[in-house]
C-alpha cells in the first residue's frame, strides 16, 4: 500500500466525512490558485501544511515523500522561465524571469499542499461510492476504483518478478539488467491482461448489470467543521485584501 493511502487509512481524521475534508481542501486550493501568489497562495499552502502536520497528524516524513517527486517537477518547469530568447540561438536572462519564477512555484508548492492534505486523510474508497450522489456515472466511478485496486496488484507483481529476477543474478551486469527489466515488463503486461480477463469473466459470471452494490458507510457532517473551514478561508481572502487590495 502506498505511504498516502495507509495515512488515509489509519489517520485520526478517517472517521470524517469526505464533504467536509473536499470542503477544506478545495477551498484552500480555490485560494491558492485565484489569490495572488503573495500573500493569499503563501497563505494557502501554509494553512494546508499546518493542518496536515497538525490536527490530521499525518508524518512529515510521509508528506515530504509523497511531495518529493511533484516538488522536483515544480522545480524544473521554473527553470525556463528564468531566461529568454531575445535572438536566434541566444539565451539570456530575463529581468522579469525570477519573480515570474517564484510566483509559479510558490503557486504550485501551494496548490500541492492542498491536494495531499485531501489525498492523506481520505481514502479513495470513501470518495468513489459517493460520486454517485453528485451524478458521477456509475461505470466511471467503478472504472476508477478497479484500476486503483489493479495498481496494487501490479505493483506486488513486478515486486515479484524482480525479486525471482534478482535472485538468479538477473542485475549483475547492465546487459543482463536490461534484459531483466525488458523481461520483468513483459511479464507484468501478461499478468496484467489475464488478471482484467478473469475480473471481467467473474463479473459475467455474478451477472454484473452495470452497477456494483457497495455499502457505504453513514458519516456524520459536522457543522463546527464546516464553520472553521468557512471561517479559514475567509481570513485568508479578508488577508490578502489587506496586503494586496488591488488585486
Amino acid at each position: 500500500m502506498f505511504a498516502l493511502d495507509a495515512a488515509a487509512h489509519t489517520g485520526v481524521w478517517r472517521s470524517r466525512h469526505p464533504a467536509e475534508k473536499a470542503l477544506l481542501s478545495l477551498g484552500l486550493l480555490a485560494c491558492a490558485v485565484i489569490l495572488p501568489p503573495w500573500p493569499g497562495a503563501a497563505l494557502s499552502g501554509a494553512a494546508a501544511v499546518v493542518l496536515l502536520v497538525g490536527p490530521a497528524r499525518v508524518a512529515p516524513a510521509v508528506v515530504l515523500r509523497a511531495a518529493r517527486v511533484p516538488l522536483l517537477f515544480v522545480a524544473t518547469s521554473t527553470v525556463p522561465l528564468l531566461v529568454t530568447m531575445p535572438a536566434p540561438a541566444r539565451v539570456t536572462l530575463d529581468p522579469a524571469g525570477p519573480a515570474l519564477a517564484a510566483q509559479t512555484a510558490g503557486r504550485s508548492v501551494a496548490a500541492l499542499a492542498c491536494l495531499l492534505l485531501f489525498s492523506a486523510t481520505t481514502p479513495l474508497s470513501d470518495v468513489l461510492p459517493r460520486l454517485h450522489r453528485l451524478g458521477v456515472p456509475p461505470a466511471v466511478s467503478e472504472v476508477a476504483a478497479l484500476t486503483y485496486r489493479m495498481l496494487f496488484l501490479l505493483m506486488e507483481s513486478a515486486r515479484a518478478v524482480r525479486a525471482a529476477q534478482a535472485a538468479r543474478l538477473g542485475f549483475r551486469t547492465w546487459r543482463a539488467a536490461y534484459r531483466s527489466v525488458a523481461g520483468q515488463a513483459g511479464a507484468v503486461f501478461v499478468r496484467a491482461f489475464d488478471r482484467a480477463r478473469r475480473l471481467e469473466e467473474g463479473l459475467a459470471l455474478r451477472g454484473y448489470t452495470g452497477s456494483l452494490a457497495v455499502q457505504v458507510e453513514a458519516l456524520p457532517v459536522s457543522p463546527p467543521f464546516v464553520a472553521a473551514t468557512v471561517g479559514l478561508v475567509a481570513a485568508i481572502v479578508a488577508a490578502t485584501v489587506l496586503v494586496a487590495p488591488t488585486w
